[in-house]
């Protein structure tokens, strides 16, 4: 599965955590913060997954460095938690 996230459309947390809830099926019970995401992406999440985040800069922007930074961070970990895996079981994430 391949998720392309629009960063123009991404301001806040909420956003982001909208944009990755319901494609990648976090449920109904998904806490919409970092602790969550981490715990989705690294252990519920089918793979292999492609999370694309078009016009990250933007987001960054109009999120500030701090709130930005603290997402990519968990999004880079659960992806570096996969790299020993077959590349059809793995997580990846690029910014463009």
């Amino acid at each position: 599965m391949r998720l392309t996230i629009d960063g123009t459309q991404i301001r806040t947390h909420a956003d982001l955590h909208n944009a990755l809830a319901g494609p990648l099926d976090f449920g109904p019970y998904y806490g919409h913060n970092l602790h969550a995401l981490w715990d989705r992406l690294s252990t519920d999440v089918e793979r292999p997954v492609e999370i694309v985040w078009k016009d990250s800069a933007v987001s960054r922007e109009q999120m500030g460095a701090e709130a930005f930074d603290a997402i990519t961070s968990v999004l880079i970990k659960a992806a570096k938690a996969d790299e020993a895996n077959p590349e059809d079981k793995r997580l990846t994430v690029r910014f463009v």
